[in-house]
């Protein structure tokens, strides 16, 4: 029987933002708190640029877990197919996964648009702030 959200959390800077590992499980704990979710704690991705090796190791972990609450969405691989596996993995698992800093749970295929667009939104406004 699954039981309880692992948490994840970055030890590298992404999208030019840096926080610390602390306020990341702070916030992580806050957001299952305040939707009755059973933490788990967190695992932390290493620090070299593009690795998702800690997340690989946590997708394996579905089977025991409900599910997987991020720190923030903008974890996920900046690879849209990447992440569109990840989608697709975690909810055929019948699991959850949440973005805690954008309060946002991805329950279904609509909820992973959603996501979607707002990388897409994301990576604009990136690119706007550093005049491309």
């Amino acid at each position: 029987m699954p039981e309880g959200y692992r948490g994840y959390i970055a030890s590298r800077p992404f999208f030019g933002e840096r926080v610390p590992q602390h306020v990341q499980n702070l916030v992580i704990r806050d957001y299952c708190a305040r939707r009755g979710l059973h933490y788990l704690l967190s695992a932390t991705e290493y620090a070299m640029p593009g690795s998702h090796m800690v997340l690989d190791g946590v997708l394996a972990e579905l089977p025991q877990l409900e599910g997987i609450v991020l720190y923030s969405i903008f974890l996920l691989p900046d690879q849209a197919e990447k992440r569109n596996q990840i989608y697709r993995r975690v909810l055929g698992a019948g699991a959850g996964l949440h973005g805690a800093v954008e309060d946002f749970p991805i329950l279904t295929e609509d909820d992973a648009r959603r996501v979607e667009d707002l990388w897409l939104l994301r990576r604009f406004l990136d690119r706007q702030e550093k005049g491309a």
